[in-house]
């Protein structure tokens, strides 16, 4: 009969959809919303619609990054911070600003955002648990307040979006972004316990330290990149496009406005390769000459050729990596496609030994790690690939080991 999958693609899909129901019932809460965050937020984005500098009018947020570069190049020193002054919270994740601008804005972001969430934890509107959460996010902007920081971009709503610089973006000759997958927000930007290679910052951290023992004296950035909404838990939100396409678009963006003549290369885990995977046909020809991903779910495209870019692609699966028993399939915009690491796809397989599961590729000692720094650095002589077929099969021994979903997909 036709009209239907054949019996080779519903098996798969079966399994795909037990996940989803399985995982879509586990409990998974969103993080915390403040209103001071929307209230903040809403308010400088309609002051900013309506601002001037001089008599000009400033441009919209969505403007392209090199209307925003050549309308600050424009402006005269004090005319620039006093734009930060007066809105460092659209300054701060405005694409084509100066860097060394966004960085002082989302430090003035933070610092406000930081006294309104203390002046919140006095209200008596407040539970117990509600002081603590309050608490637990002025430490988090405590954090990212610590030391010379770098941080690139600061958005408090909803789980909050964030992202930061190591190295200097002006004097890099290439410069990697790390685009992390579910679950990646404020509140799970930077570890501190046993899984801190598995949070954005602390991949970013372990890879921009790996390119500098790797060849000291290099001039590289890493930016660590949670700057998109990402899925909450491995619901339907984790097996469908939605919102990578909608991060593809910010990447994109942040892309346009870095300095030019840098080579960059993308390293994209999990959720983030399927982000990866549809931002790399809008990627600007000869700008991006890698994307890696590692323990993949798919990237929305049934071979490289299919991502219609000349970057290299890498892929790359520790053996005991869950997602190896996810069903690689799209059907009906559920799931993502193709297996990366598998030969059909056409990527270039690397050895990922020492690595332990899903979030282990970027722990340091591991052949991952310093794969991933050879590939940011362009020594392609000094990649390790794998000795054997390192794919995981098997849904039930893979998802049937934990008693719950695991985190950062």
């Amino acid at each position: 009969m036709g009209g239907g999958p054949g019996r080779g693609v519903v098996r798969p899909l079966l399994a795909l959809v037990v996940v989803v129901v399985l995982l879509t019932t586990t409990g998974w809460t969103s993080a915390l919303s403040p209103r001071a965050a929307r209230d903040a937020m809403a308010a400088a984005l309609a002051a900013w619609a309506h601002g001037t500098v001089g008599a000009r009018r400033l441009p919209g947020v969505d403007a392209a990054p090199g209307t925003v570069a050549r309308f600050f190049a424009s402006l005269s020193g004090a005319q620039r911070l006093g734009l930060v002054r007066r809105y460092p919270l659209v300054v701060g994740n405005l694409d084509g600003v100066d860097p060394a601008l966004r960085y002082g804005a989302n430090r003035l972001a933070l610092l406000r955002q930081r006294a309104a969430v203390r002046a919140d934890q006095r209200s008596d509107q407040l539970t117990a648990a509600g002081r603590t959460a309050m608490a637990d996010l002025a430490e988090r902007y405590t954090s990212l307040l610590a030391g010379r920081r770098q941080i690139l971009a600061f958005d408090p709503t909803g789980g909050g979006r964030v992202a930061e610089v190591l190295g200097d973006l002006r004097t890099a000759d290439r410069i990697a972004v790390v685009v992390p997958g579910v679950d990646t927000d404020l509140a799970d930007f930077e570890r501190a316990d046993a899984k801190r290679y598995s949070a954005t910052a602390g991949m970013a951290r372990a890879l921009y330290g790996a390119e500098r023992r790797a060849r000291p004296g290099a001039r590289v950035a890493v930016i660590a990149w949670a700057g998109y909404t990402a899925p909450r838990g491995i619901g339907l939100d984790a097996f469908t496009g939605t919102l990578a396409a909608r991060g593809a678009g910010r990447l994109e963006s942040l892309l346009a406005g870095l300095p030019r003549r840098r080579d960059v290369a993308l390293f994209c885990h999990s959720y983030g390769s399927v982000l990866c995977g549809l931002a790399a046909p809008h990627l600007p020809p000869g700008r991006v000459r890698d994307i890696a991903v590692m323990g993949s779910p798919g990237m929305r495209a049934r071979d490289v050729a299919a991502l219609h870019t000349s970057a290299r692609v890498w892929a790359a699966r520790d053996a005991g990596d869950w997602i190896g028993g996810v069903p690689h399939v799209e059907f009906a915009g559920l799931g993502h496609g193709t297996d990366p690491v598998s030969a059909g796809f056409g990527a270039r397989v690397v050895s990922t030994a020492g690595a332990d599961g899903h979030g282990g590729y970027f722990v340091p000692g591991t052949t991952s790690l310093a794969n991933f720094a050879a590939i940011a650095l362009g020594d392609y002589s000094k990649i390790i690939r794998p000795t054997r077929n390192t794919r995981t099969s098997g849904l039930v021994r893979v998802m049937g080991a934990r008693k719950n979903p695991p985190l950062f997909w």
